[in-house]
């Protein structure tokens, strides 16, 4: 019971940080039964069964509060769930531990990106309102869909720094839209490993405590998400992914850093972090009235119609 109990509290804390800043569910709860003893296969099995439950309620919860663009769920989630059934069945024959350190460096050079220009400029506005294309839509849920199946987690890595890198949709949307087209790619993996492993080594009870706290959490995040300056959303989310990719590069075959190494690594990046966040709040309560999520929901709308105005023929533009 105490297990079960400790189980529910990570799906709970998982799917807050996750539903929060759109990433971070799969690994931190696949690393947790990767500890216990589960293995690989089956840990990511018993995670995405549950996910089926918390990314259902936290994309109702982020629709509820405005947060999700359907054309992105749409032309991601699909491929995505292509990517994450095939990630699913190679999961079941193969290890990935020589991608996970390419995988992490690229990441790890996104989330700079993502500190630097968030925290030091704010939301870039340049291309705000701009629609995302299919062609780079799919191939980014492709490889994000199979990346997340075959490590345990990595829809929300590969997709939220990717999008919000663009500086085409808002970071809240971001945040919803992955988190709901996530539940695509959570059935797409569950199938993938029930046709390839059946339910050989799955622990349905663990499974089953994951999505009550993740369930828990979800409408928390997603109300969370809504009124968090877009700033401030972007240090967090840009610390967070070098914090965890630079913990994997550490810990992969090519470096293999010793413990105290690790720690004397991770304190200056934690100091750096913090450092971060505390300018963004500052910068925030100084310009209140530009950077809070509303003002720019309310700047998102008025490019995104204008655009929409700018490409109708002349003859169409009065009616």
């Amino acid at each position: 019971m105490p297990t079960l109990l400790l189980i529910a509290v990570v799906g709970f804390v998982a799917q807050l940080v996750d539903g929060s800043l759109g990433m971070a569910y799969g690994v931190t709860t696949t690393t947790l039964l990767l500890a216990i003893g589960t293995n690989p296969a089956a840990a990511s099995a018993t995670v995405h069964l549950a996910e089926i439950g918390t990314t259902l309620v936290s994309g109702a919860s982020h629709w509820k509060f405005g947060n999700v663009d359907w054309k992105v769920v749409a032309k991601i989630g699909v491929p995505g769930a292509i990517g994450a059934f095939a990630g699913a069945t190679v999961l079941s024959t193969i290890s990935t531990e020589i991608a996970a350190p390419v995988m992490a460096l690229i990441l790890l050079t996104l989330g700079v990106y993502i500190l630097v220009r968030f925290t030091t400029f704010g939301l870039p506005k340049g291309n705000l309102g701009k629609p995302l294309r299919k062609r780079f839509l799919g191939p980014l849920g492709l490889f994000a869909g199979f990346v997340d199946a075959t490590g345990g987690g990595g829809w929300g890595p590969v997709g939220t720094p990717a999008l919000l890198a663009s500086g085409r949709i808002e970071p809240r949307k971001v945040i919803g839209s992955i988190d709901t087209s996530e539940f695509l790619v959570a059935v797409a993996a569950s199938l993938g490993f029930l046709f390839s492993l059946g339910s050989q080594g799955i622990d349905w009870s663990w499974a089953a405590a994951i999505l009550l706290g993740g369930v828990v959490a979800a409408p928390v995040a997603a109300y969370l998400v809504r009124h968090v300056p877009p700033r401030l959303l972007g240090s967090l989310v840009g610390g967070m992914i070098i914090l965890t990719n630079t913990r994997s590069l550490l810990r992969s075959d090519w470096i293999d850093a010793p413990t105290s190494v690790q720690w004397l690594i991770y304190g200056p990046i934690v100091l750096i972090w913090i450092a971060a966040i505390a300018y963004s709040v500052h910068q925030y309560l100084k310009g209140k009235a530009q950077e809070s999520a509303d003002a720019l929901h309310h700047e998102f709308a008025a490019r995104e119609a204008a655009l929409v105005g700018a490409e109708q023929p002349i003859g169409q533009a009065g009616r």
